[in-house]
């Protein structure tokens, strides 16, 4: 739904030596074909099937945006944004704040969060995170090979270790039969937002 946004971004600051790299992370190529052809993005737009990115930056949820500068180093770190304000309604949060941020920046005309910043913001994986995703690999693995039954015990355990990572959660719905968006996904989402904690969490202002 974003990807629109981002091509349009794309477009409009790639003289400043700027690229985006759009990342879904799907069971398999099928679940974002029809999005990706819908929006023909000219810069890098790829599938992650193996939530190799959410282990290498502990993503927890999407979307997800990271800031990486011309040597390779985080300069914001995992932050929640929206190309649009479709979802505004329920998550409170304005497309246009990251996008003007993420503007100035690429321009010049704003610095990049200093470094002891980024590393105060960046949230580490615990030895339970790490676990969970362990889980999830081995879950995803045993359900490439037909064993849905065994894959079912390590999604479960999986989302028992880390309950906030919603990549893996959410992530394992359509391997086990479930609607990502259906009314399982609805009552996990209303018990963890109704014991008081957030589904997003953009970083601080």
């Amino acid at each position: 739904m974003d990807l629109p946004v981002w091509q349009a971004t794309y477009e409009e600051l790639k003289g400043f030596a700027f690229t985006v790299i759009t990342v879904a992370l799907d069971k398999s190529p099928e679940d974002a074909r029809r999005w990706i052809e819908a929006a023909r993005p000219t810069h890098p737009s790829l599938i992650d099937t193996k939530h190799v990115l959410a282990d290498l930056y502990n993503i927890v949820n999407v979307p997800t945006v990271l800031w990486i500068d011309e040597r390779g180093r985080v300069v914001r770190p995992n932050d929640v944004a929206f190309g649009t304000d479709t979802f505004r309604h329920i998550t409170g949060l304005e497309a246009a704040k990251h996008l003007t941020a993420l503007r100035a920046w690429v321009r010049g005309e704003a610095p990049p969060l200093p470094e002891a910043r980024v590393r105060a913001l960046q949230a580490r994986p615990t030895p339970g995170d790490q676990q969970a995703r362990a889980e999830f690999g081995l879950g995803q693995w045993l359900f490439e090979q037909g064993r849905a039954a065994a894959a079912e015990r390590h999604f479960v355990r999986a989302g028992e270790l880390a309950p906030h990572d919603f990549t893996i959660r959410r992530g394992t719905m359509p391997m086990r039969g479930i609607d990502p968006m259906g009314p399982q996904f609805r009552k996990m989402l209303q018990e963890w937002t109704g014991a008081g904690r957030s589904y997003y969490r953009p970083l601080p202002d």
